[in-house]
């Protein structure tokens, strides 16, 4: 047991209902978990996976009411991730160290993208990359861009580059729109299972919360797919965010679903759009809609319902596996948001030589569409087919939906009493036995024991990573060793 800090200071409220989660723990930023509304003063069940509670201090008057927030999510909501680093597998180095199937990283790639990056091409060095530029981005980035999303996005009409601006990454990107969009204390719907680390980008800066849509896995009434958002889902979490007081001030919609890796469709997406133009449109508001599209949308970016509360976000972290890169873009026709989100990348932005990088990388049309999309397609494809049939063998049900880097898998049977209690002793047992995944409470799934398996890394760590989960599932202890020979145990059509 422990006590967070004191004083007159309460952590956000995020995930509103009687079914929001009461406790942290997580194995990565990537899988930070929600949590509900307390006051600080409040102690907290200690549970596994909650985080050391000596590393908490109970002396903070070092930092202010801010930064004890900010201490309280990394002291709470980081310990798998910080385990790993600690004992991060290593084929030569460290073979018994932990294998992450847990961080929805790309790490196939990796060849492919050293290649390029290291080109001539890359390397020019001039003034003007050197110093400060306009805080958007470099003109020439932002033309890139534009004419990139254009492409692939399917526009018919192209896209402006003075509508665009590069971040730092997609975390940035948020923090910076919820800071700009909401008061403190208002709230987003989100659709849960979500990505969790978004509890964390919103609040830190901004103090917005997330109101949770819960979906769930059973199949009912006009659903035809587990976990299914609909407008009526909508509506009910809308209801009740308002009967608890708080303001909603837009959607956000993750797409690719992460963690389910649905795409929605064109159709469902225009319902969704719709449904915030009503609901925010009829209260006047400035703001209401935050989309995340994916790279490749079957729905262009045209015929939105409201395009000046409509905001896109990109970045290269999954589509081109760069997460270490730290590239985001926001594509937004209200100038309003546009500026208020630029005048912030003084803090977020990009290196000039980074500015530089990506725009030569963008605009090689020949090596992304000839070269990476077809062998980066290929390599997943062997990843997730061998991981797909290892969970079929060991009769685990789970769904996969085609995207993403990720399967969403259901352990719910292990679970005896069906607790989330059950799964944070699970999640341990399989971090005890060196493989680190991510727990369906991570991303505020309201059902204890759905699991989040990565699968896209090369064979050899897929192939110990699958046997240890194995041995956690069988009810075997040991850690076992790399195999002597670890070509011997890759799926046959894994390529490197």
């Amino acid at each position: 047991m422990f006590t967070l800090p004191q004083k007159d200071f309460s952590a956000p409220t995020t995930c509103l209902g009687p079914t929001c989660l009461q406790d942290l723990g997580s194995s990565h930023g990537d899988d930070l978990e929600g949590e509900c509304s307390r006051k600080l003063d409040q102690k907290l069940p200690e549970l596994p996976g909650v985080g050391d509670s000596a590393m908490l201090s109970p002396d903070t008057s070092y930092l202010s009411s801010r930064g004890r927030m900010i201490k309280w999510f990394w002291d709470s909501a980081e310990e798998g991730y910080r385990t790993y680093h600690m004992d991060e597998y290593d084929e030569n180095k460290n073979p018994s160290g932990i294998i992450n199937l847990g961080v929805s990283e790309n790490k196939l790639c990796f060849d492919l993208l050293s290649w390029r990056l290291s080109q001539s091409d890359m390397q020019r060095v001039e003034p003007s990359l050197l110093q400060y530029a306009d805080w958007r981005g470099h003109l020439f980035l932002r033309e890139e861009v534009a004419k990139f999303l254009s492409f692939y996005c399917k526009s018919p009409a192209p896209l402006r580059p003075e509508n665009v601006v590069v971040l730092n990454g997609g975390a940035s990107l948020f923090s910076a729109l919820a800071t700009v969009l909401c008061e403190a204390g208002e709230a987003f719907l989100i659709p849960t299972p979500y990505y969790g680390a978004i509890t964390q980008h919103v609040c830190l800066y901004g103090n917005v919360r997330l109101a949770c849509v819960y979906l769930d896995s059973e199949v009912t009434g006009l659903d035809t797919r587990p976990f299914q958002l609909t407008v009526e889902k909508l509506e009910m979490a809308l209801r009740e965010a308002h009967s608890e007081g708080v303001k909603v001030k837009g959607l956000i919609l993750i797409n690719p679903q992460n963690p389910l890796g649905d795409i929605y469709s064109p159709e469902e997406l225009q319902e969704y759009l719709v449904f915030a133009k009503r609901v925010w449109a009829a209260w006047g508001s400035s703001v209401g809609l935050v989309s995340v599209l994916p790279l490749f949308p079957r729905c262009a970016l045209c015929r939105l319902p409201d395009p000046q509360r409509t905001h896109v976000m990109w970045a290269t972290s999954k589509d081109f596996g760069m997460s270490g890169l730290r590239f985001g873009t926001l594509y937004t026709e209200n100038q309003d948001v546009a500026t208020a989100v630029a005048s912030l990348c003084r803090y977020h932005g990009l290196s000039g030589l980074v500015q530089y990088q990506m725009a030569q990388l963008l605009r090689d049309r020949d090596w992304i569409n000839q070269v990476y999309l077809p062998e980066n397609h290929a390599r997943l494809k062997a990843a997730h087919t061998y991981v797909s049939e290892e969970l079929r063998a060991l009769g685990i049900p789970f769904l996969s939906r085609g995207a993403g880097f990720f399967i969403w898998v259901d352990l719910r049977k292990y679970l005896p009493k069906g607790t989330f209690e059950e799964e944070m002793l699970l999640w341990r047992r399989f971090l005890d036995n060196k493989v680190l995944l991510s727990f369906g409470k991570a991303f505020e799934c309201k059902e204890p024991g759905w699991f989040r398996f990565v699968f896209s890394d090369q064979a050899h760590r897929l192939c110990l990573g699958m046997q240890r989960v194995r041995q956690v599932l069988a009810g075997k202890s040991q850690v076992t060793e790399d195999p002597p020979s670890s070509q011997s145990q890759e799926p046959s059509d894994q390529r490197r």
